[in-house]
């Protein structure tokens, strides 16, 4: 699974459109980790991340992502999230309604748990 990311610049607004295409798991998160690390140093008032193409995300995905919104808020700026694929859009709902419960015993299990519902998102026949 390949992420692909197109970067777009609004001077005028102060935000970083951040489009992202592919897959956001284990492999890619590291280099995902690195765009958003420079969005960081640019001082841009809101990174969002465009998410109409992102077919998955994992729970090492998840961490990158949370860590930048942390990291933004903490300079008074933000992270902003737009155009969720229903898949994505479970797996944030899953995680807004387990916000401080510790469910799963390792990061695999939650992988398995969270590539089960996207699956079950984008294929609703097949289960």
């Amino acid at each position: 699974m390949n992420l692909d990311t197109q970067l777009h610049e609004d001077h005028a607004k102060s935000l970083l459109r951040v489009s992202m295409i592919g897959g956001l798991n284990t492999d890619t998160a590291p280099g995902f980790e690195s765009i958003l690390a420079g969005a960081i140093a640019e001082d841009w008032k809101m990174v969002l991340l465009d998410m109409q193409a992102l077919d998955y995300v994992s729970s090492a995905g998840l961490r990158v992502i949370f860590k930048a919104a942390k990291q933004l808020k903490s300079a008074g700026r933000s992270l902003a999230v737009a155009n969720r694929q229903p898949q994505i859009e479970k797996v944030f709902e899953i995680l807004q309604a387990l916000p401080d419960m510790e469910v799963f015993s390792n990061d695999a299990e939650l992988d398995e748990y969270l590539d089960a519902m996207q699956a079950k998102v984008r294929n609703p026949d097949a289960f």
